[in-house]
């Protein structure tokens, strides 16, 4: 009996694409060039006295050059370190006047002769240059013929790698995690120090790498502004030219040292100077969902005593938004306002108004009695759970829930003891131990807002915090926070999408449209009598804008509403009707409908035990009705379908915009 036959299965990450052969023309040159690169490294290879290479290496004059080499190559990093990471953040996180000239300056050493960066160094810090004769008399500093001006012009020329590494590096980082950490209370220098610098290393790593190399191969620069002195600037370059002239052959072993040391960087790197590795935290371990966990404990069973406390006053919220957003908020303590709105209503940026953080708009903020509107984000007691969660990826879960606590001056036990509880809370205290990358979506938001409570804010910010659960997680989760602002002394701003939410945990919901308020009231209020049709169509009525007449709503296309209860005439207004209230036929009804239209089916879709039907019409604006199963099957109701459409005018409800 014959087996099938079967193909074997190329290795991961061998996977040919058709068509990837390269074009001749091309592939020549590119050959070519590859040649032209390696023929002079082949040469040093082919030319070095393998036999005396450790006599030469380990002669006096190299052995000092090589000393003198890694002390001014090391310095050399060290004073870039110093300076250059501040510029680099400058660069990547400031606007002002003048950014490009200063990007331009960061990269002329890469583009200058090393000899003439030699000679501006002298015109700039020499005995008879600008600065030079006020460093000699001040502080007796003379940098020309000494190791120190080997030092300087080594970071002339080398630190423009390690700025440009890390100022992309920053710009690729999403400011959303250094303004959480703002809003959790870490001063700019802390947010710096513990997120910043740690989300950047390898950036850094790469840039700091390069530099090195770059300094301890430094020759035009050094021998032009510190001279070539024996012991004092004689590094391993200038060596290897003197080398040059008398012994050729030791000179091509140095060379070759120094070429296996900048291979090693390369080497080392991996490709992170060009980019071309990606983000490993992402690939440290699978991602997990929710399976598993333990439900968040009920918030109306009794806590342990060791539960977090709420915060010892109450914080009244009194705010006055200008510029995109223009409303007054204001808000008793334990008050859950829902904000909701179309996308670019300024949801967010009203938040970010709040916490200080958007040239956009500007809030005079009033929290209980204290005035924090010119007090930086740090210190507004504001805490802020972003859209994407923001947890700090290279902090786990246990560490992301204490931050806030540790830059509030917690002791590190205690704070680690109150993060272990806050994530108990919310079901994911076994995964205290695990970084984010190692969490699923639904429980990185938990632990994010689990950060955001345990920090204890006065004002509670949370941008769709529940958006990324499952349905199961989310009503776990919804009441565990129900319950902690139940107790909460501050005013929490919820911005969601999700009418459930807004319903359930909203004591007031605040209706935005390009930055103003069309309504704040109860959620039974908005529920009963929307003023805005993205929010009737979000509950999932029927929402259509005219102008009142005698009867009802005068239609912008042209057709008539007729409504049992009619506004003054002339009003904008906003009929509100459900989608229930539609009934569907085959042929045009009689009898008590006062609104009948014809239309054609164009959508059907299932909303629970439901049907949704999408009708549209030339004589009217398009109408959602919601029957059952079986009364579509009764109509033969599909795509393409020609029905009558009919609402009673008692079920038609008008609202003044």
């Amino acid at each position: 009996m014959r087996r099938p036959r079967t193909t074997a299965r190329p290795p991961a990450g061998r996977l040919r694409v058709p068509g990837s052969r390269a074009p001749v023309a091309l592939a020549v040159p590119a050959l070519v060039a590859i040649a032209f690169l390696l023929m002079p490294l082949a040469g040093i290879l082919a030319r070095t006295t393998w036999s005396d290479l450790g006599t030469h290496l380990t002669s006096p004059d190299v052995l000092e050059a090589l000393r003198l080499s890694l002390l001014v190559s090391f310095c050399a990093l060290g004073l870039a370190l110093l300076l250059g990471v501040p510029l680099a953040w400058l660069l990547a996180r400031v606007d002002f006047h003048g950014k490009a000239l200063v990007r331009s300056l960061v990269l002329l050493p890469m583009v200058l002769p090393p000899t003439v960066g030699g000679v501006a160094l002298l015109m700039g810090f020499g005995r008879r240059g600008l600065l030079g004769p006020w460093l000699e008399d001040t502080f007796g500093i003379v940098l020309p013929f000494h190791t120190s001006g080997a030092v300087v012009a080594a970071t002339f020329v080398a630190m423009p790698f390690l700025v440009i590494s890390l100022e992309g590096t920053l710009a690729g980082l999403r400011t959303s995690y250094e303004e959480t950490a703002a809003s959790l209370g870490a001063s700019p220098v802390r947010v710096f120090c513990t997120v910043t610098l740690p989300m950047v290393a390898p950036g850094l790593a790469a840039g700091a790498a390069l530099t090195w190399a770059r300094a301890l191969g430094e020759f035009g620069a050094t021998i032009t502004f510190a001279g070539n002195l024996p012991g004092t600037t004689q590094t391993l370059p200038l060596q290897v030219y003197l080398l040059l002239q008398g012994s050729p052959e030791a000179a091509t072993s140095v060379s070759l040292l120094l070429l296996v040391i900048a291979m090693g960087v390369l080497v080392a790197l991996r490709g992170r100077w060009t980019g071309a590795t990606t983000a490993r935290a992402a690939r440290t371990a699978p991602t997990t969902d929710d399976t598993g966990l333990a439900a968040p404990p009920d918030p109306r069973v009794e806590e342990p005593a060791a539960t977090p406390p709420a915060p010892p006053e109450n914080w009244p919220l009194h705010a006055e938004v200008t510029g995109f957003n223009q409303l007054t908020l204001d808000a008793e303590p334990g008050t859950t306002l829902a904000v909701i709105g179309p996308n670019g209503a300024g949801k967010t940026t009203l938040l970010r108004a709040l916490l200080g953080l958007t040239p956009r708009a500007r809030a005079t903020l009033r929290l209980g009695g204290t005035d924090v509107t010119t007090l930086p984000p740090h210190r507004r007691g504001v805490a802020w759970v972003p859209q994407d969660g923001a947890l700090f990826p290279h902090l786990s879960a246990l560490s992301n829930t204490a931050y806030g606590l540790r830059a509030h001056g917690i002791p590190r036990a205690e704070a680690r003891r109150t993060a272990q509880l806050w994530l108990d809370r919310l079901g994911v205290g076994p995964l205290a131990h695990r970084k984010p990358a190692q969490l699923s979506g639904g429980q990185a938001q938990r632990v994010a807002l689990a950060r955001a409570l345990a920090a204890r804010p006065r004002l509670l910010l949370l941008d769709e915090p529940l958006a990324a659960l499952d349905q199961t997680t989310r009503a776990h989760v919804r009441h565990t926070l129900r319950g902690h602002l139940a107790g909460f002394g501050g005013v929490c701003l919820l911005v969601t999408h999700d009418p459930v939410e807004a319903v359930s945990l909203a004591d007031r919901v605040l209706v935005l449209e390009d930055g103003r308020a069309l309504q704040d009231a109860p959620p039974a209020e908005v529920t009963r009598h929307p003023r805005s049709p993205w929010v009737a169509r979000m509950l999932g009525r029927n929402a259509w804008p005219g102008t009142a007449t005698g009867d009802g709503l005068a239609l912008p296309g042209g057709g008539r509403l007729v409504a049992a209860d009619p506004l003054p005439d002339g009003a904008r207004a906003l009929a509100i009707i459900a989608p229930e209230a539609v009934s569907l036929h085959l042929d045009k009804p009689t009898g008590s409908p006062r609104n009948v239209w014809p239309g054609t089916v164009r959508e059907i879709t299932s909303a629970g035990s439901r049907l949704r039907v999408l009708v549209t019409s030339h004589q009217a604006p398009d109408l959602v009705a919601e029957i059952t199963p079986s009364a579509a099957l009764e109509l033969g109701l599909a795509d393409g379908v020609s029905v009558w459409t009919s609402v009673k005018a008692t079920e038609v409800s008008l609202v003044t915009l």
